[in-house]
Order: structure tokens, then sequence, then C-alpha cells
């Protein structure tokens, strides 16, 4: 096991960024720049962040937070359940429709929601934004929109295990994926794509939740393969080193190194840190704890990205050094990995135990 100290956990940067109407999106150094306006995509991230943090710790004061982003993502849906993405700080939607991806981080939010000790006035807003929008993801073609609707979905069956539609559509998606698998398979390329490109992990972590909501054992099987599979790629002489998106990793080319961004290492804390949970391997814990350490310095440069001082992060590391801002996506990146470091230590504690 790599024996790393966890940093306390610091939500001065999260407060900082966010005012009445939701997080800003990007930062100048450690200054929010309202300029920039708002995202769909980092206020659904804000809201897991959110709650996630409510279970961990509990906290009353956080519930602000938690109905900050969501009446956030209230307002940015369309009557067809369709979302904006981009918002201008003077509250103009700057896009006709928001991207795949984000429509899919509010499902996984707002999916989440259900599952957790929230008020239920809370938890029933949430359940409405989820219902309205979920169709969309079921009629997308793009395989991480799929990827976090099945990861919203695998927390709203939990939380009612009596309704067998979650099951349903976690199946169509996570169907859906697996046939991507073995479209794309070689020996050589155990994955979803002919390509690597961006919250890679996510993919894997989807079909660890899909087996666990349906039992289906094939889903359990691709995801350690290209769990398996990213991993050999990604982590170097025992350092985390995703792909870099100057330029995606094609099969058969050469991979980026820079820019690496805290949102890879965050999705293979997580998607690690569930696999363990699920197969009590110790591989998976040991990947878990080789990404988190990225934002420790342990990387590429030796340089720390995480940022004790703000409690924010920054936006990753270029090859003339880090990038100096420190915008929502990278902060929210690693406080949803320094949640699930929570509950990877709970869940080595039991492993030890059995």
């Amino acid at each position: 096991m790599n024996i790393i100290e966890l940093p306390s956990i610091n939500c001065t940067w999260l407060q900082d960024m966010t005012d009445d109407t939701g997080i800003l999106q990007h930062a100048k150094s450690t200054i929010a720049d309202r300029r920039e306006g708002y995202t769909t995509d980092d206020n659904a991230r804000a809201l897991l962040a959110t709650l996630r943090y409510h279970e961990l710790r509990d906290g009353e004061k956080n519930l602000e937070l938690v109905r900050t982003y969501l009446s956030f993502l209230l307002y940015v849906q369309k009557e067809d359940g369709r979302l904006h993405n981009y918002i201008g700080y003077d509250h103009s939607f700057l896009d006709k429709v928001g991207s795949d991806d984000s429509l899919g981080r509010v499902l996984w939010a707002c999916g989440y929601s259900q599952d957790t000790s929230i008020p239920e006035d809370i938890r029933i807003a949430a359940k409405e934004i989820f219902d309205k929008s979920l169709i969309w993801a079921l009629k997308s073609s793009s395989p991480r929109a799929k990827a976090f609707a099945i990861i919203g979905l695998y927390h709203y069956a939990k939380a009612d295990p009596e309704d067998k539609n979650p099951q349903q559509n976690v199946i169509q998606l996570a169907d859906q994926l697996c046939e991507l698998y073995r479209q794309t398979y070689s020996p050589t390329w155990q994955w979803f794509e002919p390509y690597l490109t961006y919250a890679n992990p996510r993919l894997s972590h989807a079909l660890l939740r899909a087996y666990q909501t349906t039992g289906k054992r094939d889903y359990l099987r691709i995801a350690e393969k290209t769990l398996k599979f990213l991993a050999a790629n990604d982590i170097v002489n025992g350092i985390y080193q995703p792909v870099g998106n100057q330029s995606w990793y094609e099969r058969g080319g050469k991979k980026a190194l820079y820019d690496q961004q805290p949102l890879e290492a965050s999705c293979m804390v997580e998607a690690a840190s569930i696999a363990f949970q699920v197969t009590g391997k110790k591989m998976y814990s040991k990947m878990a704890r080789t990404a988190f350490a990225w934002f420790l310095g342990k990387n590429t440069n030796g340089v720390m990205v995480y940022n004790p001082n703000t409690g924010g992060t920054f936006d990753g590391i270029t090859a003339r050094g880090l990038n100096q801002n420190q915008g929502a996506e990278s902060g929210l990146s690693y406080l949803l990995a320094r949640f699930e470091m929570e509950v990877l230590r709970k869940n080595e504690l039991k492993s030890s135990l059995r």
C-alpha cells in the first residue's frame, strides 16, 4: 500500500468561488473571474461534491451550498429536460443547448442526491431534474454521457430498490458501452474507443456501478479489463501520468505527456477505489493511492498540484510547469478525489479486519 498523508479537507476555496448564483467557472490565479461566467458542468460537480461532503461530515452549513447549486440546475434546465451549459455572469444563456457530458453530470449529481440523508424538499427538486433529463442520456451517442447516467442511476436505484425502471435503464446503457468495447477491442487495445481522450476511467467506473446494480458479471469483466489497460498506459514507474490534453492518444500513436489535468487523476482515484470496494483486490487500492499522490507532488514534474493554502487546485501540469490558475473543474476534481480517499480508507480497514 502506498503510504501518503492525506491533507485535511478544506472547503474555503469552494466557498470563495461560489456566489448567490453558483460556482464560477474560471479563476485568475486564486481570484474568481466573473467575466467567464458559469457552467452547468461545474455546478453539477459542485452539487455532487457538497452532497458527498454532507454525507461525510453531516454539516448543516453545507446545505446552503447544496441549495445554491441545485437552484442553478433548475434555472438552466429547459422545458424538454435538456440543459444549457454556458451561462454568463448576467445570467444569460450562451448556448442553445448544452453538451451531453453536462447533462450526464447533472444526472450523476441528482441521482446521487436520492441516496443521501439530505432533507426531503431538496431531494424532490433533484428528482424532478433527473426524471426530466434522463431520456436525453438514453438517446445520447456519447460514451461519457452514458457513463455519467449509469452512475447516477446506480444511486437512484439504490435509493428505491422497488422501482425496476432504473435497473433496466442501467442495463440499456451498460450494454451499449460493452458493445463499443467489443467493436474496438484487440489484444493490445482493450478499450471502448480507438483513442484515449479525457475522463477515461469514468467508463470503467460506470460498468462497476452497473455490475453492482444488476449483478451481470460481463460488466465487471469489462470494467476490470479496461481499468487495467488504463493503468498500464497511465502509471509509469509508480507515477501517475495521464494522457495530456495537447493531443489525444490514438491507437498506434504516441501519448501526449502534457498538459496533465486534475480531472484525470480524480477519475482514476474514484474508479480504482470503487474497483477495490467491489473486488477486494489490493492492486486497485494501490492504483487509487498512486493517482491521488499525483495531486501531492508524485508526478512527472514533482510539483504540488493541490494548494493547501487555499484549498484550491492548480489547473494542471504543463511542459513549463504549473498552470497557476485555480478554476472550478480543477478544485472540484481534487475535492471529489479527496472525499473518495475517505471511502477508500474505510474499505481498506474493513478488508484488513476480515
